[in-house]
């Protein structure tokens, strides 16, 4: 098998062969070479520039509709916090007329139970000069059956 052996130059222009046989395989296979490419390619980038277009438009019609949710919203919010001040404003209203009412019935009440007391302190004065008055009697009565005796 001596014949067999190969040397280190024989094996370096194998090896070039080889690699020289693939790169004409490649190149005949090489798609740019080939006319319908670049038909496909156009129209592959055709394709890929609509469905870009069509991400973009959903996109956009996603963007403004949470746009259009969210100003709903807000003026939603706006409505009920308009509501709920003109409640309050009007229960604060309604409250400070109740209050003011409920001073002057306090009010009234305290003249009521002052002209009360003034009457009643009169009475009782009255009742106590008239006692006053029956003892003063019945003093004098005795003073005058002891005087007469």
């Amino acid at each position: 098998m001596r014949g067999m052996e190969t040397s280190f130059a024989d094996r370096l222009s194998t090896a070039a062969t080889a690699k020289q046989n693939r790169l004409r395989r490649s190149s005949a296979l090489d798609p740019a070479k080939d006319p319908k490419f670049a038909e496909r390619q156009a129209a592959r980038h055709a394709a890929r520039a609509n469905k870009e277009a069509r991400i973009a438009e959903r996109k956009a019609a996603k963007e403004a509709e949470a746009a259009r949710s969210v100003a709903e919203k807000a003026a939603e919010e706006a409505r009920i916090a308009a509501r709920i001040a003109a409640e309050e404003a009007r229960i604060s209203a309604k409250k400070t007329a109740e209050e003011r009412a409920r001073q002057i019935a306090r009010e009234e009440q305290k003249a009521r139970d002052k002209v009360l007391g003034d009457k009643l302190v009169a009475e009782e004065k009255a009742r106590a000069d008239e006692r006053a008055a029956i003892y003063a009697d019945r003093k004098a009565k005795r003073k005058a059956k002891k005087r007469r005796k």
